[in-house]
């Protein structure tokens, strides 16, 4: 047997005399990202996905081709009142790219910039 006892294996340890818990160090880059997670892993920050940015969908395509022999249809609406419905091929590559034009012309949609330009 020596003549130190060891530590015990579980619980708190105790601090030498004049130290602290670590603290987070800057990124050697000078960045700001603080290595939290593992050396030389900065660690970074997700935006908040509840966070609102202002952006609302404001038209809408809705395409439904659900095969071979069976008649697709398609829905375009947008928040200026339009609502608009085409069943058959030919009428809904139509309304396809009806909705592809409106969404370069409608009010909600076209920033006041744009028009000046």
């Amino acid at each position: 047997m020596s003549a130190h006892p060891h530590p015990p294996l579980e619980g708190p340890t105790s601090d030498p005399a004049g130290t602290s818990p670590a603290e987070l160090a800057p990124a050697p880059d000078g960045r700001g990202a603080p290595k939290v997670v593992a050396e030389g892993v900065p660690s970074s920050v997700r935006p908040d996905p509840h966070a609102d940015d202002g952006r609302r969908p404001v038209a809408w395509l809705h395409v439904n081709a659900p095969g071979r022999g069976v008649t697709p249809s398609v829905r375009s609406w947008c928040l200026c009142g339009r609502d608009l419905f085409a069943a058959g091929q030919a009428r809904a590559l139509a309304l396809i790219g009806d909705h592809v034009q409106h969404r370069t012309v409608c009010p909600l949609l076209v920033s006041p910039e744009g028009k000046a330009a």
